[in-house]
């Protein structure tokens, strides 16, 4: 069963697309298969990886308010195991002629189930704002990575965030989890940086990454030349990181796919 990650923030410019793109790619390049949704209209992401605006007929929209199967909109990228879902101001439309369509909160869920068996991992990159195309990201998702970048303005918006996941919770995915929140554009050089880390986790402790992603210009170069970061640069500050954060995704899947499974025969707790 494919593992959905939503990564959003209604607060715009805090890595949400960079977050979206080189994670994708880079849990990709670990083996896992990969679907990259780009549910923003702006089609950041779908460009970010590689796919020129214009070269598609279909996109998410089709999926969403015609009708169209999932597996009739996604496209091959130039790394192996990642697919994409694109998107692209059409998607703009959806917010409003999903308004008149039954159970329009599920659209998204209802489209990845039909393909969710050829895929590990669904990674959702969401718009910079609370609405539909966003509460059907999160209805879809099991669990939501937040990005934010580090200065104090950012910091006041997770708590908007975390009150539209109370509601999600409680309307629409009682099942859904903090994947974590991630701390991006840090500067080490400066005294703001590394007050808003400590104060991130201070107040919400283990869900935040131990990772952080740094200013990079490598990393900001990327997405001109329709790449992720570990095929732009693999060598860079960024790509490290990014890697970093794959790594504590995964371990932690493992970790809890292990408590799930409970003690094995043989073990020493299970005799």
């Amino acid at each position: 069963m494919a593992k959905a990650i939503a990564v959003a923030n209604q607060k715009g410019g805090v890595g949400k697309t960079t977050t979206a793109v080189n994670l994708s790619a880079v849990i990709a390049s670990s083996g896992f298969r990969v679907l990259l949704i780009d549910s923003d209209p702006q089609g950041n992401a779908t460009s970010g990886i590689g796919i020129q605006k214009g070269s598609f007929r279909r996109s998410l929209y089709h999926a969403l308010v015609l009708d169209q199967p999932l597996s009739d909109v996604i496209l091959r990228t130039d790394i192996d195991s990642l697919f994409v879902v694109p998107a692209n101001k059409d998607l703009a439309g959806a917010e409003i002629e999903l308004v008149e369509i039954e159970k329009r909160e599920l659209r998204l869920k209802q489209a990845l189930a039909s393909v969710e068996s050829d895929f590990d991992y669904f990674i959702i990159d969401c718009p910079p704002s609370l609405g539909l195309l966003t509460l059907n990201a999160l209805t879809a998702a099991k669990s939501l990575l937040v990005p934010i970048q580090c200065e104090y303005y950012a910091l006041e918006g997770v708590t908007e965030l975390f009150d539209t996941l109370a509601r999600i919770r409680r309307l629409h995915n009682p099942g859904l989890t903090i994947e974590g929140l991630l701390l991006t554009m840090y500067d080490e050089r400066t005294n703001l940086s590394a007050a808003v880390a400590a104060d991130l986790r201070d107040f919400y402790g283990q869900p935040v990454f131990h990772c952080v992603i740094p200013r990079n210009v490598r990393l900001a170069e990327a997405p001109s030349y329709g790449k992720p970061i570990i095929s732009y640069d693999p060598n860079s500050r960024g790509a490290v990181a990014y890697s970093q954060l794959a790594r504590e995704i995964i371990s932690r899947e493992i970790m809890y796919e292990s408590k799930s499974a409970g003690p094995g025969p043989g073990s020493a707790t299970g005799l």
